[in-house]
């Protein structure tokens, strides 16, 4: 007996030796097997369009990286390969590092978690030694064995070796290679135990090397040392623009050697410092860098504790710094006085772009100085206050400020309890306001009477495209009641309901709507208890409609009538380009007529049947079909 995946790989790899039209083939997590990777790697011997190549964790072992290292050696489309996750050991990379020698096309090669050695990362090296193609190799172990390779490879721009166990030995020896690197652009080693050992030696080549641009070295245990070696460095790196710092304890002292470096630095551009340990003096002395930094745009500081008078000081910082426009402080200990300190500066601010207040505790006072400061600043576009115990007063004030707020484009305001006043507060500000595009209102449990007041807005608001309701409780009350306002509406572009428990009969009015919206391109109704019939109303609306692109059906309660259903309307529809019919009731009738609605339709590029009861003999049809469709169908 085949192991699963047999049937549809072996059946897609026939197709793909004579198919004139896929470009892009993804199994990733199917578990296709050796024998399944033979065959097609086969097929890639032959085939001329496809150009990328996903097999992530798909169990094609060590053979099965032979195969395809063969294939390898003889097609000249694909250009980027994804095998991570599947065991090829030494004898794979072995194999893969060979054609790497002849292979001319293939520009990305992502290979982590495959338990590459010594010898298979060694092979790999002395292939990059005279490959001039590769760009970006995403390598998993074996780290040491590529410094040399380093040193005299000239075309490889991205390395990404992040998850490893590179300690303080391998650091040193890409430190080495960084000093005379002139092409590697992007570095990343995150999640490894550089140590401060491993970290001062890659600080101090950075002195010297004129080419990196992006480094993050997240969760490498960098603490006092490393960091006063960073400091050094950026006084005089000059092309250094982007540096990650995730998750190391860094501390007060060193955090103030850092930020005297950014007075002169005149590189970085983007800082990111998320739980690092930094309390008063830290922050307090990155405060007094603002005054004079020129270059700095966006700067992470996610849960780290800013609070009290370093919030005062802050703010007064930023009324002089002319350059900072993405301020991230989510999970920061901020409180109402922080929030006070902080939108006293904002009243004024010209360049703070974005402001990420998420998940702290500001409440309505917060919220209530945070509008009003609003109601001045221009500049502003993006804002999130999710989850900080806002309540109606706090979205009222809110409400108020969207009236006359002529910046803000984004607002989040996800996990708060504002309830069916406060989102009715909201919901009638949008019908005067003329700038906010994206509203996230996740979890606000707004009802069908928000859901009334907001099918009111929607009719006449001309800006707002996005808008986020998941696990708002509507309702097929409020779904009837939105589906009325999306029949005029002209701009909105994306409405996800995820969690609403709307039903057929809430299926059935939004139905109603699409067959006249012209403008809806993805909508989203997981989790929403549809069934067949919600499924068929819906499949009227698509033979109608002629702009929605992506439908998220995703655990619902669809079985073989509604697919059937909804196959017909993919018969006729032309522009639906995903599908996604994941974890309901679908079986083997309806996995059938979806097949034969395939070979019909011209747009579809992806469909998702993922955890129906679908046989594989079933799923092969799915398979055969001229199109370039990316079929997600194992449980």
């Amino acid at each position: 007996m085949s192991p699963p995946g047999s049937n549809r790989t072996q059946a897609l790899a026939e197709r793909l030796k004579i198919n004139s039209t896929v470009t892009t083939l993804d199994f990733q997590g199917s578990t296709i097997w050796v024998k399944e990777a033979l065959v097609l790697a086969e097929a890639l011997k032959t085939n001329s369009t496809l150009t990328n190549l996903n097999l992530a964790y798909s169990s094609i072992e060590g053979n099965g990286a032979l195969a395809l290292a063969e294939a390898l050696k003889i097609n000249s489309t694909l250009i980027n390969l994804n095998l991570a996750g599947n065991l090829i050991g030494d004898n794979g990379s072995l194999a893969l590092s060979e054609a790497l020698k002849i292979n001319s096309t293939l520009t990305v090669l992502d290979l982590p978690h495959n338990r590459i050695g010594d010898d298979g990362a060694l092979a790999l090296s002395e292939a990059l030694k005279t490959n001039s193609t590769l760009t970006a190799l995403n390598l998993g172990d074996g780290t040491l064995a590529l410094v040399d390779a380093l040193i005299t490879n000239s075309t490889l721009t991205t390395l990404d070796l992040g998850y490893n166990s590179i300690e303080g030995n391998g650091a040193l020896a890409l430190a080495d290679a960084l000093k005379t690197n002139s092409r590697l652009t992007d570095l990343n080693l995150e999640f490894n135990s550089i140590g401060d050992n491993g970290s001062q030696a890659l600080f101090e080549a950075l002195m010297t090397n004129s080419t990196l641009t992006n480094l993050n070295l997240g969760y490498n245990s960098i603490q006092g040392d490393g960091t006063l070696a960073l400091a050094e460095a950026l006084k005089t790196n000059s092309t250094l623009t982007t540096l990650d710092l995730t998750s190391n304890k860094i501390g007060d002292v060193e955090a103030v050697a850092l930020a005297e470096a950014l007075k002169s630095n005149s590189a970085l551009t983007t800082l990111v410092m998320l739980d690092t340990s930094i309390w008063y003096q830290g922050l307090l002395a990155f405060s007094e860098a603002f005054k004079t930094n020129s270059t700095l745009a966006t700067l992470d500081l996610r849960a780290n504790t800013i609070k009290d008078t370093i919030t005062m000081e802050f703010s007064e910082a930023r009324k002089t710094n002319s350059t900072l426009t993405t301020l991230e402080l989510q999970r920061s200990l901020f409180r109402e006085n922080d929030a006070q300190a902080l939108a006293k500066a904002i009243k004024t601010d010209s360049t703070l772009t974005a402001l990420n207040l998420g998940y702290n505790s500001i409440g309505d006072i917060g919220a209530l100085v945070m509008a009003k400061a609003l109601k001045t600043n221009s500049v502003l576009a993006n804002l999130s206050l999710a989850g900080n115990s806002i309540i109606y007063n706090g979205a009222l004030a809110l409400a108020e400020a969207l009236m006359t707020n002529s910046a803000l484009t984004i607002l989040d305001l996800q996990n708060n309890s504002i309830g069916d006043k406060g989102s009715q507060a909201l919901f009638e500000a949008l019908k005067t306001n003329a700038t906010l595009i994206t509203l996230d209102l996740w979890g606000k449990l707004i009802g069908s009477n928000g859901a009334l007041t907001l099918s009111e807005a929607v009719k006449t608001n001309s800006t707002l495209t996005t808008l986020y309701l998941q696990n708002d409780s509507i309702r097929a009350n409020g779904a009837l009641a939105l589906s009325v306002g999306l029949k005029t509406n002209s701009v909105l572009t994306t409405l996800d309901l995820w969690g609403n428990s709307i039903g057929d009969n809430g299926a059935l009015a939004l139905s109603e709507a699409l067959k006249i919206n012209s403008t809806l391109i993805a909508l989203d109704l997981p989790h929403n208890s549809i069934g067949d019939d919600g499924a068929l109303a819906l499949s009227e609306a698509l033979k109608t409609n002629s702009t929605l692109t992506t439908l998220n059906l995703w655990r619902n309660s669809i079985g073989d009538r509604g697919a059937l259903a909804l196959s017909g309307a993919l018969k006729t529809n032309s522009t639906l380009a995903t599908l996604d019919l994941g974890y309901n009731f679908i079986e083997d009738i309806g996995a059938l007529a979806m097949a034969e609605a395939l070979d019909m339709n011209p747009s579809l590029v992806t469909l998702n049947l993922a955890g129906n009861s679908i046989g594989f003999i079933q799923a092969r049809p799915l398979l055969q079909v001229s199109q370039d469709i990316r079929f997600i169908v194992g449980h």
